[in-house]
């Protein structure tokens, strides 16, 4: 018996809708990777994109257990001397809670240029409106 080797053009991709209100953010930036990452389909393979796409609204509304809203800190390096940049957690929610969500994701993707393709397949609103109507995404729910 040979070893499936699924094709990317061959696997049919399925557009999905999550509403972020009231989730936990690490629980469902997780299932999120697996989704992006085609983990749940039978079809997956390591080496290619057989992931789906995943929307994701009221990005505002996520969860943080624990104390992490004044623990947590978002880092970022300017590049200069001294340029440390740390933002806590609450501050970047109010400010910028799709970039929350999208950090989130995208550290539990693999850091290749694999992993590249799978994050830009994840679209973020802060609000509770999409423009992806058309693609007729289907309600994601978690256990």
């Amino acid at each position: 018996m040979k070893t499936f080797v699924a094709k990317e053009h061959l696997v049919p991709k399925t557009w999905y809708v999550v509403n972020a209100e009231g989730k936990v953010l690490g629980r469902m930036a997780a299932r999120i990777a697996t989704i992006l990452q085609g983990k749940h389909k039978p079809q997956y393979t390591p080496h290619v994109d057989t992931g789906d796409f995943v929307i994701v609204v009221n990005a505002q509304k996520v969860k943080l257990t624990g104390n992490k809203l004044k623990d947590k800190m978002y880092k970022r390096y300017t590049g200069y001397p001294g340029g440390l940049r740390m933002r806590p957690a609450g501050e970047m929610l109010e400010k910028h809670s799709d970039r929350v969500i999208r950090l989130a994701v995208r550290r539990m993707l693999p850091k290749t240029r694999l992993g590249d393709k799978m994050i830009e397949k994840l679209k973020v609103y802060t609000g509770p409106d999409h423009s992806h109507s058309a693609q007729q995404p289907k309600e994601l729910t978690f256990n």
